[in-house]
């Protein structure tokens, strides 16, 4: 063969193709575990960069605090406590002209020329325990004017629109004050009738077995199943024996009673000082709202 043809026999010749490299399929398996750790790894970066904003804040907000001075917390508190303590408060409103603790049906039975006033509140229906108030007002149909208050005692067995002898409450409702007496002498000033005798004396002992010594010292006679204008030993009683009687404003004798009012001496006196027949005194009496 000629040197030319063995040149292009060598230009023919197929060219020998390069071997190439393996392409490596991953596995199932391989992705899950670089997805997990890939996650596990923005997971970690995220709390990290938080964990950082959260230093900063606190550190921010402790820097703030720490940097108001204390005497201006005093005076902010103190600004507040101020404006609290300033603010208007309600004034207990009480329509029933000036009187508490009783009902309209109440306040519609005391008469409207009386200018004067004893309120006996009882703590409860059955209770022995009261609160005897005196009133005053200038004028018929003024307010009320409440005065002086003192404990006081009642029934054994508290109040009852329908009282009865020996049941040991005492009469609710509105009555007029109009005599009084005692064991002693009237103190000075006093006005209502007057009655003293030495039959104003008490026997026996209380309901409780206390002794009802000095008891009737001082009385003002309550108008309940009574003739007004009588000494308050008056035995008559007009609406019969049935309700009993003689139930009277007197000296506490540290117990419940069997149907009279007891408050203290100083305060008898003090009653005895004050009322007037021309401000035509009652006595309001009975439990709480009554």
């Amino acid at each position: 063969m000629s040197k030319h043809r063995r040149a292009r026999s060598r230009t023919l010749r197929p060219s020998r193709t390069p071997r190439q490299g393996r392409t490596r399929t991953s596995s199932p398996t391989s992705r899950r575990v670089a997805l997990v750790a890939t996650a596990g790894l923005l997971t970690f970066a995220a709390g990290w960069v938080y964990a950082l904003d959260q230093k900063a804040v606190g550190t921010s907000s402790q820097a703030s605090a720490d940097s108001r001075p204390p005497a201006a917390d005093r005076a902010a508190r103190d600004a507040q406590r101020g404006a609290s303590e300033a603010a208007p408060k309600a004034a207990p409103r009480d329509p029933l002209q000036g009187l508490t603790g009783i009902s309209e049906q109440t306040l519609a039975k005391i008469p409207a020329d009386a200018r004067q006033l004893v309120l006996v509140t009882g703590k409860a229906g059955d209770s022995s325990e009261s609160t005897a108030a005196f009133y005053t007002r200038p004028a018929a149909g003024a307010d009320w004017v409440r005065g002086e208050s003192w404990p006081a005692r009642n029934g054994a067995k508290g109040w009852s629109t329908e009282r009865t002898y020996g049941d040991l409450t005492s009469p609710q409702g509105v009555f007029a004050l109009t005599d009084a007496g005692g064991l002693l002498p009237p103190p000075s000033g006093t006005r209502l009738p007057y009655h003293k005798d030495g039959a104003f004396v008490a026997t026996g002992r209380g309901v409780n077995g206390e002794s009802l010594a000095g008891s009737f010292d001082y009385v003002v006679a309550i108008d309940f199943n009574r003739r007004p204008g009588k000494s308050p030993l008056d035995p008559v009683k007009p609406e019969g024996e049935r309700k009993g009687g003689n139930i009277w404003l007197h000296v506490d004798h540290d117990g419940p009673s069997q149907g009279c009012v007891g408050i203290p001496k100083d305060a008898m006196k003090k009653v005895l000082e004050t009322l007037d027949p021309a401000a035509k005194p009652v006595i309001v009496m009975g439990p709480e709202g009554f």
